[in-house]
């Protein structure tokens, strides 16, 4: 086993459930041991999700009935629907207030708030087949995407860039280090309940940030040790180790997979890129109503957020104009008669 392999890593080979770590004395490793564990814990956990299995059928299935609309959240007695329509953009609520991201994003661990409920392995794959509760996880997503300064602009693959706000919210997310644990639950949420492939790019531009734009100093060991590894997609995550083994400095105090195959991988991207001969970019992929992900929304990445007194003047000067032209009207009528 190399000096910087992790027993808890299973990125570059083949994983398995029952797999005994091996164990292994480290030095001056900056690797987090226990966030480690923790990712391939999740990782595990979302095997054979899809299969079949002799699980008792339980009457109520929280999570599911939430994002059904049949139930509200507790202790906020909170309404999906009110939840999407009144809470976004309310980044002092969205920041203080703690129990509401246990509803909007389940896991298979409790989190801190007692009234929420865990999921179970068949109330995951009856989410998975329910498109009004995957609709409402998009929306959901887009909220949060939205309070960290960020947008989904391309919801077949799930890309995201910086939203029109993107400083002022980078501010509040660097400062406020427990959003960084809120963020892991959001990608564990994802992978688990079916929009694994949103995974990948929400990580790779919080490794471009911290990496390469150097923005978010406070966010960056947790996109190491824990937003990289939620991704389970094994490709996907080679891919961002990959991209954050380049990108970071300096190279050789980067712990988080063996730099003899990294090292080997990159130099090999160089020199395809050094090689190969500038290409049309392909055809952007037409949405299709078959797709898959044909039931998510459009985003609403540069969605207003107008206030409730705003839209009151705006009705009483539509109303004002409206009624002038009426009478207009009624004086030309009456003139004419």
């Amino acid at each position: 086993m190399e000096s910087d392999e992790c027993e808890f890593d299973s990125t570059w080979e083949d994983e398995h459930q029952n797999k005994t770590p091996r164990k292994k004395m480290y030095r001056r490793s900056r690797r987090n041991m226990y966030a480690a564990k923790d990712m391939q814990d999740f990782r595990h956990s979302c095997q054979f999700l899809d299969y079949d299995d002799e699980e008792p059928v339980r009457d109520f299935f929280y999570n599911l009935e939430f994002y059904q609309g049949r139930i509200r959240s507790s202790p906020d007695n909170i309404h999906i629907d009110e939840f999407h329509k009144h809470w976004w953009g309310q980044y002092g609520w969205l920041e203080e207030v703690h129990s509401y991201i246990q509803w909007l994003f389940p896991i298979q661990e409790q989190g801190l708030n007692r009234w929420s409920h865990v999921l179970t392995k068949k109330e995951i794959k009856l989410f998975r087949r329910d498109k009004q509760a995957l609709r409402n996880l998009v929306k959901s997503y887009e909220v949060m995407l939205d309070f960290y300064g960020i947008c989904l602009i391309n919801i077949h693959t799930g890309e995201v860039r910086r939203a029109p706000n993107w400083r002022q919210r980078f501010k509040n997310l660097n400062r406020y280090t427990h959003n960084n644990l809120r963020i892991t639950r959001i990608l564990k949420c994802l992978g688990t309940l079916g929009l694994e492939h949103y995974q990948a790019p929400l990580v790779k531009f919080f490794l471009r940030e911290t990496l390469v734009n150097a923005e978010l100093s406070n966010v960056k060991q947790s996109v190491l040790d824990y937003f990289m590894f939620a991704v389970l997609n094994k490709s996907k995550r080679r891919e961002l180790v990959g991209y954050a083994y380049k990108h970071f400095r300096p190279q050789e105090e980067f712990v988080w997979g063996p730099k003899k195959i990294l090292q080997k991988e990159t130099s090999k991207e160089d020199e395809k890129s050094t090689n190969r001969s500038p290409a049309k970019a392909p055809p952007q992929r037409e949405f299709n109503s078959k797709d898959v992900a044909s039931f998510i929304p459009y985003s609403n990445c540069n969605r207003s957020r107008t206030s409730p007194a705003t839209v009151i003047i705006y009705i009483v000067i539509i109303s004002t104009i409206l009624l002038s032209l009426l009478f207009s009207l009624i004086v030309i009528v009456t003139g004419v008669v």
